[in-house]
């Protein structure tokens, strides 16, 4: 193998453990925001939750010594402002959009004024599964650095594709999704249904938050996500709202956000900035291509068409 052989394949690792290490909170976040838009509710407050989660999480292992505490201190957070999406959304002339928005305000401002104190501590980090050992290449070593909570992701996305699919729960959640009043005819309580699910999806995006602080890029800061959570929606319509197609376009928004640290590391800076910029450019791709005022898309749910 040749010098420029070695040297594209070097970039070629760098990027698929970069596009784990940067997917991963979008895994979460999308798979989060999929199982709340499934019930029929947007909620574009999850970068809020993930600025949240990421600062409660932080603050959480920095008390306890334990990142899985603050893994579950992140995931209850964002328990707590899908509970309030919820309950809001249920009242009379409340727009989804709106209160989305004005919770991710919230939870921004908050963690950005909570977390303060902790800019400067070191909290523990979540640990990670170095199976680049067998290596002597630091380039295979670094790439192949998995951490665990990226392992739960990729199976939970299969998980809640069974869940949709085979059980009653997930029957629930994608009939209160279609139809709501075919819901009520089934004796279903839609404000219920929707309220789980649009708490487990803050979960999930408390969980994403978590490991910005708590692995990579790891630390506190104010500008920890870089609009993550609110990509997560365009992410969601790439998907056509399927756990498993979320996992793949996690892995393409990662390798998109990781392309320009990668080549700035062998030296190439010409459109340094374009590249720093592949994540948003791949949203507004996405959401012209998929926009269209004559037809649905394929695989969204009814109640999303005529959200109040």
């Amino acid at each position: 193998m040749n010098e420029t052989e070695f040297s594209l394949l070097n970039i070629l690792i760098a990027v698929i453990g970069g596009a784990i290490r940067v997917g991963t909170p979008f895994l979460f976040v999308s798979l989060g925001e999929c199982l709340t838009e499934r019930s029929g509710r947007i909620n574009l407050g999850l970068e809020g939750t993930l600025m949240m989660g990421a600062m409660t999480g932080y603050g959480a292992s920095y008390l306890s010594g334990s990142p899985w505490l603050g893994v579950m201190a992140a995931g209850m957070t964002g328990v707590i402002l899908g509970g309030v999406h919820a309950l809001l959304c249920q009242q009379q002339k409340v727009n989804d959009i709106a209160v989305g928005i004005a919770l991710m305000l919230l939870g921004t401002g908050l963690a950005f004024f909570l977390g303060k104190p902790l800019i400067q501590p070191t909290a523990a980090h979540l640990p990670a599964l170095h199976l680049g050992s067998w290596s002597d290449s630091p380039v295979i070593q670094a790439a192949l650095d998995i951490n665990v909570l990226f392992v739960m992701g990729a199976l939970l996305a299969p998980a809640m594709a069974w869940f949709f699919r085979y059980s009653r729960w997930g029957l629930y959640v994608r009939t209160v999704g279609e139809s709501a009043d075919a819901a009520r005819a089934m004796g279903l309580n839609v404000n219920r249904v929707r309220m789980y699910s649009t708490m487990a999806g803050g979960f999930l995006a408390g969980v994403g938050g978590s490991f910005l602080s708590l692995y990579y890029p790891g630390g506190w800061s104010e500008g920890l996500s870089s609009g993550q959570g609110l990509m997560a929606v365009a992410l969601v319509i790439f998907a056509r709202w399927n756990p498993v197609y979320c996992l793949y376009a996690s892995l393409l928004f990662g390798a998109a956000a990781t392309l320009g640290p990668t080549l700035q590391s062998i030296g190439m800076t010409w459109g340094y900035y374009l590249f720093h910029a592949a994540p948003y450019v791949l949203t507004l791709i996405i959401m012209i291509t998929t926009s269209s005022s004559t037809r649905l898309l394929s695989g969204m749910p009814g109640q999303l068409s005529n959200v109040k």
